[in-house]
Parts: C-alpha cells; structure tokens; sequence
C-alpha cells in the first residue's frame, strides 16, 4: 500500500470513528421497516450488504476484508454466528481469540459499516450440522430445530450466554448491529409450528430490541411469518415471480435479499463452481433499480479450516470441501476479483461521494518445497490419544465418553476388535461416513456410503480387525439432521453375526493430541518404507516476514494438514480443490512444522505456489440444485 492509500484509509477510519462516536451520543431510530423503504435514524436507508463470516478469516486479516467491503461501497456486514465452537463442550463458551465475536463487530464499526446478526442457532453456512454442536445428537430421541425439550433448553442456555455478549452490541446500547435474524431459512424444514416463535422470545425477552428478520428461498416464504418479524428472500436467478410474491405478503414493506449467490460452494469429486460477472451483475443492477436492499452471500467466502465442512444429501451424501471460495467477489486468500471492480464500479452509482480507497493486495509467495523428515504411523500414534474406550458394541462419536462428556464432534475414530477368520465383511450402511478396513494393521479395503461390503482374508487364529472411521462433515441443510450421527452407528456384521467386543480410540486431532505428537520421541526418519496411514512431519523455513501461500500436495492422496499445529483442513487427489490456503499469519519467520496426516499415498515433498489451483469448473446456472432452490 502507498503512503497515500495508507493516509486515505486513515483519513476515512479516523472520519468514521468521529461519526460513531456521534452515532453513540445521539441514538434517534434504529433500522425501521414502516414503510416500503426501510429507514434508519429516521432517514430513508438500503441495505448494501455483505456476508464476510469471522470463522473463517484468519483474525489477523479481519480488517483488511472488511476495509476492501467497505471501499466496495458496500454499507452493512452480515454474519452468522455459530453455535458449535462456542459452546464446543455443553456448557464451555468460548468467545475468545479467533472466536472474538464483540471484536469482530466492534471493528465493523470502526471501519463504518452497521451489522445484520445472524445468531441461528441454526445456520447452515455449508458448515458441519449447520453450526450446531454435534453433542445434541447425544439424545437419541434429538429432534433439533424444534420445541423439543432437550432442544430448546439447550438453545436457551445458549442464548443466556450469546445475547450477554452481542446484547451491548445493538443499535440502542450505541453499537452497530441494526437488525437480527430469527434461526435460518426455517420454511424449508418447517416441522413445528411453535419453534420460530419461541426462537423471537428468547432473544426480545432477552433484551434484543432491534429489527428481526427471517431469511427463506422461494418456497420457504409460503411458511407463516411473525408478528413483527420482517420476511426476506434467497435467490440467485432474475426472476421476479419471488420478489413480487414477497412484496404481496408484505405491503408497504421494505423487499429485501437476504442472500444474493454470488457463487456457490463445492464438493469433493465434481467440479469448481463458477458463477460469472456478466450474469451476476445484470441482476444485482436490477434489484437495486427496483429499490430492492441486498445482501451478497458471500462478499467473502474464506476457509472452512479444521474438520468444519458440511455436506449435502439431495439423495446422495456429498461432503463439501475446505476451501469457500464461493467465486465470491473477494476471493479466498482476499484478492479484489474482476467480479470485485464491476461491482465497486456498479455500487459506486449509489454514492454520493467516491468510494475509499481499496486497500493494497497482500503479497503472496510459492516457498521452496519442504521434504519430508519423520513419519510415525497411526498404530505408534494411539499412545498419545485419550484412553481408549472399551464397549460390547459400536459405539458413535457423539456418545464417546470424552470431551468432558460431550462426546467426540469431528475427525476419526478407530474402532478394533479381534475376529477368528475372514469371510464377508458387511456394513449395513452403518458406517459415517467412510472407513479404512485392517487386518492385523494391513489395509484391507474401504466401506463407505456407497460400498458396504467387503471380503476379508482367511487367516489362521485370531487377528485383530480394525477399522479407521472417518467424519467427512455432517449435513447441514434438509430435513435429516436428526440422524447425522457419525462413527459407527450400528451392528456391523462379519458371516451375518454382528461383531464384538470393540476397543475404541477417539483420534479428533485437537491440539493436546498434536503437541503431544509433535514432542515424540517414536518419529522414524527411514522413508524408505513409511508407515500408511500415518503422520508425516516436514519443516518450512521462512526467511522474512512470512507471506500467504497455498500448499499444494501432488502426489498424495487424501488426510488432513497441519501447520505449527493449526489445522488447514482436508485434502484429497479427487478435487476438485487441489490446495490448502495458508495464511501468512500463522506463520513465523525461521522454521515452521508441517505435519500431514495421511491415508493413502506420500510423497518426500510438500509444494507451495502463489496461487490456488481450484481444477475443474462448471456454471452455477448449469446446477440444478440451484434452481430448486
């Protein structure tokens, strides 16, 4: 960035926060939905909005996105909040640090934008059960996003703890949050006709005062609105049918997109969704000259990091990758994209002054390959998990006694008993959702969704079997999340008789267990015969300040990477994402760990290079789901 770009963007920090703080002393009216423009300190107001989600920026880059949204001419963050890691452990809040919500919009407001909450607790978001914590599904009688008791006492505990924290954060406590959103979409699940208003109590009987909001696609606008409670629309496609059925519902209401797609996300296996300029920009141009508010979903995808990936079930189970790119306006890694420059260009017709300056590119680098070091296979790893748990019959993740007791949420699970001989190995769609098969600690074969039977081997006397079950993400939009139970969830049958007697090892890869790793004594540095699946280390060194990069993994085939015990996420040689974005922030200058967990296939090396390499596209209007939705 140059001197003068620098003192631009201070010169208009310094211009805003003089403007919050007037904004704090003189409070009129909040963001008001009275007539067919919505209005806010009594002047007539549009929402340009913008979904950045502060989970999946590094925190360290939280300014920089929010400046170039700003500098976009965009005037209003939108973001989920999710339930899961802040209350990983029932009753364990964490608000802190990368899940610094106040922070977040306190910077929202620094850089002069107002905020759209959107606390669910449901959220979807292409997020591991649409953001809600996985030891809910300790209940096997869970019906989630209902009145259901168990349900709905846990929201409310919850909600104690969250509206404690956004609570000062509302237009009339002299924050920026103008508007709430009431859970998330909910006319597409639509099982209890109590639940969205119980969801409205808990937040006003809590203090939440501002506007609220539902947000639904076509279909799920036909669900019954509330009293008070502003209904918007998701769409993607210029079609007016939606929009004047939305302004039928609710005359002399302001219409509002909730979420525009500026893209869409991926899955393992199919292709790079693209969604081009030139037919997203005809229709956001239209929207706004029908005086439509509009909020682009996403303005910045991010990363889904760690084991925090949804999945899609329309009839088949899809596991959605890392990356959530999206194809949104701001890529992954926050460059300004060509879609970026037209919609500045575009929005720049809705401001009276130009827009600021946008913030320089951050500089990337494609460091030298890092060789591979020290292997140490899973087996020589389970020394350093939790201590195994020993149960007659299967048991899943969530129930797992570990956590605190809140059972185990993400990653794999080892499951070992001892069998007599071979013979056919049938799972009976028992396993979640896909599962490396051993014989005395030699692969074997795989069960997955789509293969539930497998031959194993003859052998004389007893063998242990063992079989690595992995969580690929729990579905997170339709209406079978009750059953997103994951691990093994059932009898699994060896000749038709159920098996026995398991020891069972929760291997969730949190950072105790990787630090725990990462300090052994029992790394192997002959790779001539390396161990699989297993732990491979590698070091990076940085000289000078470290800088983005994307590691690249040729050669391997499918685990998860870790870096200075940060875990990055998945990867697989299926594509079509062929990268792992590192930030640069969580790098050092001088050395740095690499360490990837691997299932399938090494190589001595792991690549870096400037840019993402995001394989094979198709059209977003080419996707049937799209449409339905």
């Amino acid at each position: 960035m140059t001197v003068l770009q620098m003192l631009s963007v201070e010169g208009e920090k310094n211009k805003t926060k003089h403007h919050l703080e007037e904004r704090e002393m003189s409070r009129v009216d909040g963001l008001r939905a009275n007539s067919s423009q919505f209005t806010l300190e009594g002047e007539p107001f549009r929402v340009l909005g913008g979904s950045v989600h502060y989970f999946r920026v590094p925190r360290a880059y939280w300014e920089d996105r929010l400046l170039k949204m700003k500098a976009c001419g965009l005037n209003t963050l939108t973001t989920y909040v999710l339930w899961n890691l802040h209350e990983p452990q029932r009753g364990t809040f964490n608000f802190q640090d990368q899940l610094d919500l106040k922070a977040y919009v306190t910077l929202a407001a620094q850089v002069g934008l107002w905020v759209i909450l959107r606390p669910g607790p449901y959220i979807c978001a292409e997020w591991d059960l649409g953001g809600l914590p996985s030891w809910l599904l300790q209940d096997t009688g869970m019906r989630l996003r209902t009145t259901y008791p168990g349900f709905a006492e846990a929201v409310k505990l919850y909600f104690d703890k969250l509206v404690s924290v956004i609570k000062p954060l509302m237009f009339r406590e002299g924050g920026p949050v103008v508007a709430v959103q009431v859970e998330n979409e909910y006319g597409s699940y639509a099982k209890d006709e109590k639940y969205l208003p119980l969801i409205q109590h808990f937040l006003q009987s809590r203090g939440i005062e501002e506007l609220l909001l539902t947000s639904d696609n076509w279909e799920g606008l036909r669900y019954a609105g509330m009293e008070g409670v502003l209904k918007t629309i998701n769409l993607q496609r210029l079609s007016f049918g939606p929009i004047q059925y939305l302004a039928d519902m609710q005359p002399q209401k302001p219409v509002m997109v909730m979420e525009y797609w500026s893209g869409w996300f991926d899955v393992w296996g199919e292709h790079h969704h693209v969604f081009h300029s030139e037919d997203m920009l005809p229709v956001v141009s239209e929207l706004l000259n029908r005086g439509v508010s509009i909020n682009l979903y996403m303005f910045h995808g991010g990363t889904s990091f760690g084991f925090m990936n949804g999945a899609m079930d329309v009839g088949t189970y899809k596991p959605q990758v890392t990356s959530y790119d999206y194809d949104a306006p701001l890529s992954e890694a926050g460059d300004c994209t060509p879609k970026y420059q037209l919609l500045r260009n575009l929005l720049s017709l809705y401001h009276l002054e130009p827009l600021p300056v946008t913030p320089a590119p951050l500089k990337r680098r494609a460091y030298e390959p890092a060789a591979i070091r020290r292997h140490l296979s899973l087996w020589d790893s389970l020394h350093f998990t939790d201590k195994p748990y020993r149960s007659e019959t299967p048991v899943n993740m969530e129930n797992l006694p570990v956590n605190g007791n809140s059972g185990q949420s993400y990653g794999y699970t080892l499951y070992e008993t001892t069998i007599a001989g071979g013979g056919t190995l049938r799972s009976r769609n028992n396993i979640r959702d896909r599962a490396l098969v051993f014989v005395d600690r030699q692969r074997v074969g795989c069960l997955d969704i789509r293969t539930h039977e497998l031959a194993l081997p003859d052998g004389p006397g007893e063998v242990t079997l063992s079989l690595l079950v992995e969580n690929c993400g729990r579905v997170n939009y339709g209406k079978g999340l009750d059953g997103q139970r994951k691990g093994i969830v059932g009898d699994i049958l060896l000749n038709h008789t159920p098996l026995t007697g398991f020891t069972i090892f929760c291997l969730d890869m949190k950072p105790g267990f990787m630090n725990r790793l990462m300090h052994s004594g029992q790394w192997k540095s002959d790779l001539h015969s390396p161990s699989i699946p297993g732990f491979f280390q590698a070091g990076l060194y940085v000289d000078g300040p470290p800088k983005d990069t994307f590691i690249r993994l040729p050669g391997w085939g499918k685990g998860v990477v870790f870096v200075n015990g940060q875990n990055l996420g998945r990867h697989w040689c299926v594509g079509p994402q062929l990268f792992l974005y590192l930030p640069g922030p969580w790098l050092r200058s001088g050395e740095n760990q690499i360490i990837v967990f691997e299932e399938q296939q090494v190589d001595d090396k792991i690549r870096f290079a400037e840019n993402p390499d995001h394989g094979r596209t198709i059209d977003v209007y080419k996707l049937p789901f799209c449409t339905l939705l």
